[in-house]
């Protein structure tokens, strides 16, 4: 689908002052929802849509605004989404206990200067796999669809009478407002945060259980990844607590209650199958994009030596890039805080005798893996959108691969007590390649939005690093408030109760001090590999028995490897969403219906998210775990039934509404 280049098309408000601020104020917010709930649930969410609606709502109001400004905050906001993703490997250095908070620059400094070589990594690559690509980009041309007739200058969408600024903010707003005081209600303990049942099973000492949380953010989660994922996170869970935990409560058996039992099994044990289901996942999905990347690649190159020098004015305004020599300097420019990074997170480390090897060695890694990744990053944002690249499989890869150079290369040079700062160091330089990773899953996919909308990519570019700044800014501080108020699972000192998952970094953490101080469980990790090679064979087999039909054997592992507190709402949210939607298709506006229930989902994941945000601080401040809680322990039962009651009632009447909303 291609638009036409409009007349005047020089004189359009793009890249303004204004657009710019709105983008970085959404930026700010939703990078802070995102942090919180990648900790929590495993899972960020896309901000491009959610904030293109917001943009419309604000801009129609204000005189010359355009469909391209709007383009640009969407750009901007869409940071949010993806940097976030910083927090499934950054939070390992805490897990690993080598720092107790984020250091303001040098966090700052990770997640900038990695982002802004996501988007300079990504900008050769735009002509072969955008413009030139018949890659779907699902969520960019979704995304362009909003935008178009939010602004009502195309028609022929089954949207077009529907005012979806108007109606699309209420959808986001009422959610928002819905989902924090859901979650305000449930800070005073009237109720329930979360069903939870742990139990022995017969008398042999085998145990497991459940942890069933009561949280729209993690409900809406389920309603955007869609029923697939939905299903295989609970053929995940299915797994690891239907068979892995008593299995391994079996063979290990504890004394104890069955609560602390199962969790010694599922953190000791099952993780790690777990994490063996998502590493084979990940190199078979990596595996298969060798090819494309390779042809879009030759292509990109075919294209550069097919525009000789001096002809570049002759292109369109919608072909103008960030000239190739800007974007060689600004990545050398990125990469020499990358360096001094590397160097002196060495020398404060204990390993100054190999400062020079490891920075030489982590600043080639970022250059050139770095590159490689955002090809691959890239190429499945367009296959299968942003929100469902595996990027944890990316931070799998990287860690263990320079953690497998560390052990052959430096770890014989140093003495057994820097191992620890090894670990750390590994974790650090994956951190860089992370957001260098996570950035590059979204640029193409914002520059196949601005294609659709007669976009100026040069201007999309640079958005995009405004907003990677905005997002670099907010991450180090919303880190150390949730760290101080929950702290992360596995990190030393922290109360498995009230501590937030983080699985992802809690996952990458133990993969790098498994390799480098080789106590991996090797056999959890073989049994793991096992199960997601079925898992392979069986969505290979699913998809080619039945139209439409998958299984993604990440979303297998991910079930496997988060806890039940994580996975089981995510499954009801997919399988209420689908049943939505399903019954959209039957109505008079199936493509209004849809959307406008993404929207609501979008906005009950900001309302919780940016409460939690807020009242980790005040848990952080007062001290108090609850500090306003109005009841105790004795209402915990009664909590449970009023609580999951109200959440029910809420929800179909939040769909029933939003479906009204759409036919009028």
């Amino acid at each position: 689908m291609k638009t036409a280049t409009p007349a005047g098309a020089s004189a359009l408000g793009e890249f303004t002052l204004r657009g710019m601020l709105i983008g970085v104020v959404i930026c700010v917010l939703f990078t802070a929802a995102n942090v919180y709930f990648g900790l929590k649930a495993g899972i960020t969410f896309s901000t491009s849509i959610p904030a293109a609606v917001i943009s419309m709502a604000i801009l129609r109001s204000l005189r010359g605004a355009t469909m391209q400004e709007n383009n640009i905050v969407q750009t901007v906001a869409s940071a949010a989404g993806t940097l976030s993703s910083i927090i499934f490997v950054l939070p390992g250095l805490v897990i690993v206990g080598w720092w107790t908070g984020f250091p303001f620059w040098m966090s700052f400094t990770v997640c900038a200067a990695g982002g802004i070589l996501g988007v300079m990594y990504t900008i050769p690559l735009r002509r072969a796999l955008v413009t030139q690509s018949d890659l779907p980009y699902p969520e960019g041309v979704a995304c362009a669809e909003v935008l178009k007739v939010g602004c009502r200058e195309h028609g022929g969408s089954d949207l077009e009478e529907v005012d979806v600024g108007g109606a699309g903010l209420k959808a986001v707003m009422w959610g928002s407002v819905v989902s924090a005081a859901f979650y305000v209600v449930v800070q005073t303990r009237v109720f329930a945060s979360d069903v939870v049942r742990y139990f022995r099973i017969g008398g042999n000492g085998a145990a497991t259980g459940f942890d069933f949380s009561l949280s729209f953010a993690l409900f809406a989660i389920g309603h955007l990844v869609g029923i697939s994922v939905g299903v295989a996170m609970l053929v995940g869970a299915v797994i690891a607590w239907g068979w892995g935990i008593p299995h391994f409560t079996l063979l290990h058996p504890a004394s104890g209650a069955a609560a602390q039992v199962a969790q010694a099994a599922w953190s000791h044990y099952v993780r790690y199958v777990g994490a063996g289901a998502i590493g084979v996942s990940a190199v078979w999905t990596l595996g298969t994009l060798v090819k494309p990347v390779l042809g879009g690649l030759s292509s990109a190159m075919a294209a550069s030596r097919a525009r000789k020098a001096g002809q570049a004015h002759a292109l369109p305004r919608t072909e103008h890039d960030i000239p190739i020599g800007v974007v060689t300097l600004v990545s050398l420019v990125c990469l020499l805080p990358v360096a001094w990074l590397f160097w002196h997170f060495a020398r404060i480390s204990g390993l100054g005798s190999q400062a020079w090897l490891l920075t030489l060695a982590g600043v080639i890694f970022v250059a050139v893996v770095g590159f490689l990744i955002s090809t691959v990053c890239g190429y499945m944002a367009g296959l299968i959108g942003a929100s469902n690249s595996p990027l944890s499989g990316i931070g799998i890869l990287s860690v263990v691969i320079f953690s497998l150079f560390l052990v052959f290369q430096v770890k014989a040079a140093l003495p057994a007590a820097a191992g620890k700062a090894l670990v750390a160091f590994a974790l650090f330089v994956t951190a860089v390649v992370f957001a260098v990773a996570s950035i590059a899953n979204n640029n193409l996919q914002d520059l196949k939005t601005g294609q659709l909308v007669d976009a100026t990519p040069a201007k999309q570019q640079w958005a995009l690093v405004v907003g990677v700044i905005a997002g670099a800014l907010i991450i180090p501080p919303v880190l150390d408030v949730v760290n101080h108020a929950y702290g992360f699972l596995g990190a030393p000192g922290v109360d498995p109760a009230h501590a937030l998952p983080a699985p992802q970094a809690g996952l990458i953490s133990a993969l790098a001090q498994g390799v480098l101080q080789n106590n991996i469980d090797w056999s959890a990790l073989a049994v793991g590999g096992l199960i997601g090679a079925a898992c392979i064979a069986f969505d290979e087999l699913l998809r080619r028995a039945v139209k439409g039909a998958r299984m993604p054997p990440l979303a297998v592992g991910l079930g496997i490897y988060l806890p039940t507190m994580s996975t089981l709402m995510i499954v009801v949210g997919s399988i209420v969403g689908w049943a939505y939607d399903r019954r959209a298709d039957r109505g008079p506006r199936p493509e209004a219906t849809r959307q406008l229930g993404v929207l609501l989902a979008s906005g009950l994941i900001v309302g919780e998210g940016l409460l939690g945000v807020i009242f980790a601080f005040v848990v952080g401040f007062s001290g108090n775990p609850a500090p306003i809680a109005l009841v105790g322990a004795q209402f915990d039962t009664a909590s449970i039934w009023i609580g999951g009651a109200v959440f029910a009632v809420i929800v179909w009447a939040l769909y029933r509404w939003i479906a009204r909303l759409a036919r009028e």
